[in-house]
């Protein structure tokens, strides 16, 4: 029987091998893969909300040669609310600490900050029909005020949720 046991641990990755000998440094790389996985996908929410930021401009671009150049402000504030998120959301904390951070995050914080991720990925489908109705009202001037308006809020609404994500992190409230 020991022998048996000597080959199939004898067999075993260098690295596998190693990590059996210290009590819950499977845990620590799997915390580790969390981590990566989380940047991964907020990576992928920062490229969405870029493609959409560059839409955004081409609307404006659109909007001034059509002499809506009053919906600039608006526009602006859209823009800017969406840029500050991707940017925020980019460099955010990863979301499952490491051995040495300060800030530690538990599985259920964890579970909420991936409901959050993934909030984010419905909002830029908002942000996305709502891009797709200013352009169809751009022709008709009597619904463009409302549906800029309701860009303008979906895009506050990205950077509110991210700091509800990030009052995990801090226990703020």
């Amino acid at each position: 029987m020991s022998d048996f046991f000597g080959r199939v641990t004898g067999d075993q990755d260098p690295f596998k091998k190693l990590a059996s000998y210290i009590p819950g440094f499977g845990g620590y790389i799997e915390r580790e893969n969390r981590r990566a996985a989380d940047k991964l996908l907020r990576d992928t929410v920062a490229r969405r909300y870029e493609e959409l930021i560059k839409r955004l401009s081409a609307l404006q671009t659109d909007l001034i040669s059509q002499g809506g150049i009053e919906y600039m402000d608006e526009m602006e504030k859209a823009a800017l609310q969406l840029r500050t998120f991707t940017d925020k959301i980019r460099n955010a904390t990863y979301g499952y600490s490491g051995l040495f951070d300060a800030v530690k995050i538990n599985q259920d914080e964890l579970a909420k900050i991936y409901s959050f991720d993934a909030a984010f990925f419905d909002l830029a489908d908002q942000i996305k029909n709502a891009l797709d109705t200013v352009e169809a009202t751009m022709g008709a001037p009597e619904g463009l005020p409302a549906s800029i308006r309701n860009l303008v809020t979906l895009a506050r609404q990205t950077v509110s949720t991210y700091e509800q994500r990030y009052e995990i992190f801090t226990g703020s409230k």
